[in-house]
């Protein structure tokens, strides 16, 4: 006899051969469990035109419609996707609050011989379980703050903590924003960001990763990066960590930059687009200079006069105001591999 599907509320206790969300794309793209695949029962339009139906005519109407949808593509995640899998296979599936979507799936699947868990309350008791922890976990660690005017390599060295073992926690990489009005991460295109819900998601999958009984190293960020904010447990807990503040000659400074942001460089309209962003604070003769400096393609003057009259004062001021805790200064050249084993090698 085929294996009755089982339930679960706390999936993170069992490991599973593949989550599945089944929701429709546009509800997995606002947020779901970090490492599932979508493999929806509706598709956004169907899932409209099974709702329109439910409300404007009747129930009975729209699971007869819904029914068809759903069969039909779930024979075709048949077909393309779990044609190939053995039969120990164990899939996690859910849906929006674990009803009948999630529960036609795991039917079939189930039928067909595989163990096939759902989660309880579905995408609902996820993140119920998201906001609970992200509430209460960060507490339990102690923090360490990287400071450093821009372009002191912050990111840079964290990474190459990170290698040696340290606990980083990169939240301009979980973010996809570098913190500032050039953020956006670059990889041949601009990123998008992740929604609140997911960023929180994936805040708490590399918490979760984390030995409580180490210290966290992160970067010096305002709470909000880019369109995310910091969860407040969190905030508080960096306001009151220990800092430890890179000291960097400009000069190096404004090398790291112009190899960091080289994207604008062969970009100079998106590069002026940004900057226009700057006029309320410092008056169209200001970003002038600056739209002169790069048709010019001045860029070492550019970038040390974005710095000497934006970011070094913002900077200064959200440490102020953020980071007040006691700053031990570390002293660098440059970011170049052997400076940067020297500072590691002084145990920060």
């Amino acid at each position: 006899m085929p294996p009755l599907p089982t339930y679960t509320q706390k999936p993170q206790t069992e490991t599973y051969t593949e989550i599945i969300d089944v929701r429709s794309p546009r509800e997995f793209s606002e947020d779901h469990i970090p490492g599932a695949i979508n493999l929806p029962v509706l598709n956004n339009s169907e899932r409209t035109e099974v709702g329109t139906i439910y409300k404007q005519i009747n129930t009975f109407q729209a699971r007869k419609v819904g029914a068809a949808l759903v069969t039909k593509n779930i024979s075709e995640h048949i077909t393309q996707h779990f044609a190939k899998k053995e039969k120990s296979y164990h899939p996690l599936v859910y849906c929006w609050r674990g009803g009948q979507p999630s529960l036609s799936m795991a039917i079939v699947l189930g039928q067909i011989g595989w163990r096939v868990t759902l989660l309880e309350g579905g995408y609902k008791t996820y993140r119920a379980y998201v906001r609970q922890q992200i509430e209460e976990l960060p507490k339990k660690f102690t923090y360490k703050i990287l400071c450093g005017l821009t372009g002191s390599g912050k990111t840079y060295i964290l990474r190459q903590m990170r290698e040696r073992g340290t606990q980083v926690l990169d939240l301009e990489n979980l973010a996809q924003h570098r913190g500032s009005v050039f953020g956006e991460e670059w990889q041949d295109k601009l990123s998008s960001q992740p929604t609140q819900k997911y960023f929180e998601s994936l805040l708490l999958q590399q918490l979760q990763s984390f030995n409580p009984n180490q210290p966290v190293w992160i970067e010096s960020e305002s709470r909000k990066i880019g369109k995310v904010y910091l969860p407040k447990s969190l905030w508080e807990k960096m306001k009151q960590a220990c800092c430890v503040d890179i000291q960097l000659p400009i000069t190096a400074r404004v090398k790291f930059l112009l190899q960091k942001y080289s994207h604008f460089i062969e970009y100079p309209d998106i590069l002026k687009a940004k900057l226009e962003k700057l006029k309320d604070r410092y008056g169209w003769e200001k970003v002038n200079q600056w739209y002169q400096l790069i048709d010019a393609e001045k860029w070492e003057l550019l970038i040390r006069d974005i710095l000497s009259n934006h970011y070094d004062p913002t900077y200064r001021k959200s440490i102020q105001r953020n980071f007040s805790n006691f700053k031990e200064m570390r002293y660098l050249y440059d970011l170049s591999d052997e400076s940067i084993r020297a500072l590691l090698d002084l145990s920060l």
